[in-house]
């Protein structure tokens, strides 16, 4: 990964997004996104996702998977939570909690995982949960070790 003056800030602000990501715990954070997935609207699928986003500022933003017959228009719970923070001013995430039924936990597709690296970062956590209990954590740079970002497109080259 090149570093840039983009890497550079964001790892600086990386400790402060820690201590406000533990401002709510990520058991909270779940239940929140489980809440979120119940208003899911899966009706092709059956496969209703829940996510809950952590902005730097204490916020959260749920968002739940919608689809549509047209599967291609269907959006992911993942993106909704961004969608609906960032519309709502937010801009940088700290910790976000996804929450499916399904035997394992549910990591967020490739477009979910480019989408939270635009305004998360490193160390962001994510959480992911189903309803059996199982839990896992990760930092997004596990799910995106290869990010394409701002920092290819600095007019430093």
């Amino acid at each position: 990964m090149r570093i840039s003056r983009t890497t550079t800030k964001r790892t600086r602000e990386k400790s402060l997004r820690n201590a406000i990501a533990d401002s709510i715990s990520d058991d909270e954070l779940i239940e929140q996104a489980k809440q979120a997935r119940q208003e899911a609207h899966a009706p092709f699928s059956n496969f209703q996702v829940g996510a809950a986003i952590m902005t730097s500022d204490g916020r959260v933003y749920t968002g739940c998977n919608i689809e549509q017959s047209v599967y291609s228009l269907t959006m992911c719970a993942e993106r909704v939570a961004i969608f609906k923070a960032v519309s709502e001013g937010a801009r940088e995430f700290v910790k976000v909690a996804v929450v499916a039924d399904f035997e394992t936990v549910t990591p967020p597709c490739g477009c979910c995982r480019q989408s939270l690296w635009e305004f998360a970062g490193p160390g962001t956590k994510v959480i992911l949960a189903n309803l059996a209990g199982e839990v896992r954590r990760l930092d997004i740079e596990e799910l995106l070790p290869l990010p394409f970002d701002a920092t290819f497109l600095e007019d430093d080259r």
